[in-house]
């Protein structure tokens, strides 16, 4: 194909999908499940106000928030979903007091027929929406309102530190006194009322909730809509014709077999000086590998609060770290460290392809590294402060912890973090500018660098576009724009081009044939990726016409992940190519590591969930976690590590790398992802879903189901593959430091001293 073409659907993939996800993004600000002024009984007695609701989110946000249980499905996996079980509460103590009036026993103990019959008056009372637009004002029954206050009473007793809920607290890995004032806890049970109400709350003149009938709970008639049933059937046709049209594709477009002939003879890298901005990044590789220990280590203890509660065999850990933190950590870590090898990787390779060193390019490389120390130490001391309850409602939105999965750290840091990534994109552009000059053919290749670059510094700037009070249904559709279009689309796209470059520097691809290809694969993989950050938000507070677009284009995205071995197998064949290329068998292992788990990880375990029917059901149980893992680590993770060794081999590349510690970390991490997937997480989800159709989402992530023997007996089977894959990440590190020290290195050179005189001894050619 033409460049020309490729450019024109490069832009109208761009400027088609972002007018689509812009419009439906608006539905979502005009359509948002409502925040009363005032939830008022029909005696008039005032329950809460809107100040209450929006503070008990700010509350709800300080200890934790998607980190510590989940409201509407997102967030964390081990306490209850705060807005099912709330629901499930809330019916049962109307049918209950029902039951007593009608026959003196509870709804359980009556007979079918006259269960039926209350539950049909609790669905038409509780699914009417007494919203009323003009005065602000939600109306409730003063049964309701006793509902509300036993509820309340139950959650009072769990986020504070009743004895009689210790039990409770220590099934879902709650440290006592999560809410230390009273006051707040009033407030967080207004906000808990509130996200649970959408949930069962029919939109005006339609029959369906605000957040689309989910939870799944029989009592209160929360069933799958005909609509959720209808998009499901189109996204799996549309997958199937997506991956006929691609298949057809390659088929007709089959590249040729790698000519060995035109491989040049002896590493290309090895005539290559690295300049003192390209020696700097080396240092982000070694606070990459002690984020990874760091991040690995605090995985294991999240996973274990899961089997003990409240502590670490026996010591009361979660005094010091209850587990909102360690996961907090956990997670923004895995962004931190993935994050930092692919900008230093950007660092690396820039001056490497123009050939040319900005003036002062080495300090603003050491200053941007000084200013990510800053931001990472900070915002995870500021989230240990939030979640203590130490911080008031603005200094914990702003320095603390805002409590959005993947986004937690505070709105300061966010801005400083952003300044960060326009600094890192000043340096990309200076460096790579005089390229355009020189390097005429592969203007098109650089164009889409830089454009990826710049993606990555602005599509941040979407983070800071909810406030400390913004509706949770219009911050959601935000924070997916971060976790979906940032972390999933633009990195994955700066990857492949980042990827070509190197294999174009190495003469392993030509510049005509590596362009088009990050070019079409660009526009396939963002065709379906940016209106398929939807499929996140079906049932966030969203109009059914998001479900519609969500299913239809995430289906789409799946459909270049089921041709990727085409990738895998190409770089396998270039890992073979040549004697010289050998030198790089990890980093490109790496790379068909990459392609393997975005296929299992993203594809399958991905389309798993992604239906509406599938999501139903499945949204906030362990399948979750299943496609998280494999796609986050296996897919960003492995891409990273693969860059980082790519980089320090670049580095050395006339060393030789001892084999034995890198082929053990390699294997180990990819081994123990998968044990750890199959044979624990993965099963406690399908259990669950199962439990999920058959009793409600409110069963699937109650103590009484997950506390059963079955069930610990999965969660401890965890330490199967969490130990090789510990094992491996300790290899991991222990192989890098060994580039330092030499013990990781041959004693010889890869090439004659003859031939490359200025490596006089091995001392120099260490890093």
């Amino acid at each position: 194909m033409k460049y020309k073409k490729l450019w024109l659907g490069f832009l109208a993939v761009i400027v088609g999908s972002f007018a689509v996800l812009g419009y439906y993004g608006s539905e979502i600000y005009r359509q948002a499940p409502p925040i009363p002024k005032k939830v008022v009984t029909t005696s008039g007695k005032v329950v809460f106000t809107d100040q209450d609701i929006q503070d008990g989110q700010n509350v709800w946000q300080s200890i934790g928030g998607q980190e510590l249980g989940s409201i509407w499905g997102h967030g964390a996996y081990v306490a209850p979903d705060w807005s099912a079980e709330w629901l499930h509460k809330e019916a049962m103590y109307f049918l209950d007091t029902w039951a007593q009036q009608e026959k003196g026993v509870n709804h359980d103990a009556l007979d079918p027929e006259l269960q039926a019959m209350l539950q049909a008056r609790l669905q038409k009372q509780i699914r009417a929406n007494t919203y009323d637009p003009a005065t602000g004002v939600l109306t409730i029954s003063d049964l309701r309102a006793e509902a509300i206050a036993d509820v309340s009473k139950h959650y009072t007793a769990l986020f504070t530190d009743d004895p009689a809920l210790a039990k409770h607290r220590d099934a879902y890995a709650m440290a006592n006194n999560t809410v230390k004032d009273p006051e707040r806890m009033r407030k967080l049970n207004a906000f808990f009322f509130w996200t649970s109400w959408a949930c069962v709350t029919e939109r005006p003149d339609q029959k369906i909730t605000y957040t689309n009938n989910w939870p799944a709970e029989k009592l209160v008639a929360n069933e799958p809509s005909s609509d959720l049933i209808i998009w499901t059937g189109f996204s799996v046709i549309i997958l199937i014709a997506g991956v006929g049209l691609l298949a057809y594709y390659y088929a007709s477009n089959r590249e040729e077999e790698i000519d060995h002939s035109k491989l040049p003879k002896q590493d290309p890298l090895l005539g290559l000086k690295a300049t003192p901005s390209m020696k700097a990044t080396l240092k982000y590789f070694w606070i990459v590998t002690a984020l990874i220990v760091v991040q690995v280590t605090l995985g294991v203890v999240t996973a274990h609060y899961g089997v003990e509660g409240q502590a670490l065999y026996g010591f009361p850990l979660a005094d010091f770290l209850p587990y909102s933190i360690t996961r907090t950590w956990h997670v923004q870590l895995a962004i931190f460290w993935i994050a930092t090898s692919w900008l230093a990787t950007g660092l690396y390779i820039a001056p490497a392809v123009s050939g040319h060193e900005p003036k002062f390019q080495r300090l603003g490389v050491n200053f941007l590294f000084i200013c990510l120390l800053i931001i990472v130490a900070g915002s995870l001391a500021g989230q240990w402060y939030g979640v203590m309850q130490k911080l008031g409602y603005g200094e914990n939105f702003w320095f603390g912890h805002q409590g959005y999965e993947y986004v937690d750290l505070g709105r300061f840091w966010q801005i400083f973090l952003l300044v960060g990534l326009f600094l890192w994109l000043g340096l990309m552009v200076r460096a790579i500018m005089p390229a355009f000059k020189n390097d005429v053919e592969g203007r098109h290749l650089l164009g889409m660098f830089l454009i990826s670059s710049a993606a990555i510094a602005i599509f941040y700037a979407s983070g800071l576009m909810w406030g400390q009070h913004t509706n949770l249904a219009i911050a959601e559709y935000w924070r997916w724009w971060v976790v979906h279009l940032w972390v999933e689309g633009f990195f994955e796209v700066f990857a492949t081009v980042v990827i070509a470059f190197l294999f174009v520097r190495m003469g392993l691809l030509e510049t005509k044939m590596a362009t088009a290809t990050v070019l079409f694969s660009t526009i396939i993989f963002l065709f379906g990726g940016i209106i398929g950050t939807f499929h996140h938000l079906y049932f966030s507070g969203t109009p059914t016409s998001v479900m519609a677009l969500g299913a239809t284009f995430s289906a789409l995205e799946v459909v270049p992940l089921v041709l990727i071995g085409f990738e895998a197998y190409h770089n396998l064949q270039i890992s073979r190519a040549t004697q010289w290329i050998k030198a790089y068998k990890w980093p490109i292992y790496s790379f068909i590591a990459v392609a393997f788990w975005n296929l299992v990880g993203a594809g399958v375990f991905g389309f798993v969930i992604n239906p509406p029917i599938a999501l139903y059901y499945m949204q906030g149980l362990n399948t979750t976690p299943v496609h998280a893992h494999t796609a986050l680590f296996g897919v960003y993770g492995m891409l990273g590590i693969g860059l980082m060794l790519f980089v320090v081999k670049g580095l050395s590349a006339r060393r030789r790398w001892k084999d034995g510690v890198i082929s053990f970390a390699f294997w180990s991490i990819n081994i123990g992802l998968m044990l750890m997937v199959v044979i624990s997480v993965l099963p406690i989800g399908l259990m669950q879903t199962w439990a999920s159709v058959e009793h409600g989402l409110w069963y699937a992530r109650s103590m009484e189901f997950m506390q059963t023997d079955t069930m610990e007996m999965l969660r401890w089977l965890r330490v199967v593959g969490d130990t090789i894959f510990a094992g491996g990440v300790i290899a991991l590190a222990w192989f890098i430091i060994g580039l330092k020290t030499g013990w990781s290195l041959e004693a010889d050179t890869d090439v004659s001293l003859e031939d490359y005189p200025s490596a006089k001894n091995k001392k120099e050619a260490t890093l």
